[in-house]
């Protein structure tokens, strides 16, 4: 694969909320999924199990919903009755997932960098792992895929566990959670994070607040053709 097809496969951080909602939603509430525009909006701007916590108005949701059905990661279900749209994920079929899996991939892409641990204890209304060691046989599946839709990271000074982040979004942004939780990956070459710690380090600072503004110009934006 090319570097112009990887980086087309790429999902910003708006698509991966909406995916991961849909996904939580459809183990958690299953009598109200599909979801309605309104219900996903609500779900992506939820203030608790969320990192980072975001808000997005249904207009914007809405054009996230239509570049991921056009990447067929997203469909639109009609229901017999139903006068709101409502929408399913489709990411069980796109990667090839059993309910496992897609639990500890969705669990990555609403709260970031985790140890093994940390997703067992939080995913367990999604799927009820029985040990630790199974939520690593699941990460190790779908870090061996081709191409890998998880990473280990290296183990954080101190600390005796390995933590995990799904690259659904690219290495570059790898990099950066990692900077922020004090570690460089040990999944790139060693010369090349070698290369960029003196530039990313300086970009670290800004990056939480740099994230909050973009996101509050982006509503604003929108907000001029609503």
């Amino acid at each position: 694969m090319s570097s112009d097809d990887a980086n087309a496969n790429l999902l910003d951080p708006f698509e991966i909320r909406v995916l991961a909602v849909l996904a939580e939603k459809e183990a958690l509430t299953p009598d109200s999924y599909p979801l309605s525009v309104n219900a996903l909006t609500n779900g992506c701007n939820q203030l608790s199990s969320r990192d980072p916590v975001m808000s997005i108005s249904e207009p914007s949701v809405l054009d996230v919903l239509d570049r991921l059905i056009q990447r067929k990661l997203v469909a639109e279900v009609s229901q017999a009755g139903a006068r709101a749209r409502k929408y399913e994920h489709r990411m069980r079929i796109k990667w090839s997932l059993e309910q496992d899996k897609l639990s500890i991939l969705t669990v990555l892409m609403l709260r970031g960098v985790q140890t093994a641990g940390e997703i067992r204890a939080r995913v367990g209304r999604m799927h009820e792992f029985a040990s630790v060691a199974e939520v690593e046989t699941g990460l190790k599946f779908l870090i061996d895929k081709y191409p890998p839709v998880v990473a280990r990271l290296a183990r954080a000074p101190g600390t005796k566990e390995s933590r995990y982040a799904h690259l659904l979004s690219g290495e570059e942004i790898l990099e950066r959670q990692e900077l922020l939780s004090g570690t460089v990956a040990d999944v790139l070459p060693s010369s090349s994070r070698n290369d960029r710690i003196g530039q990313l380090e300086q970009e670290v600072s800004q990056l939480r607040e740099a994230f909050a503004a973009l996101t509050q110009e982006f509503e604003q934006f929108k907000r001029q053709f609503e």
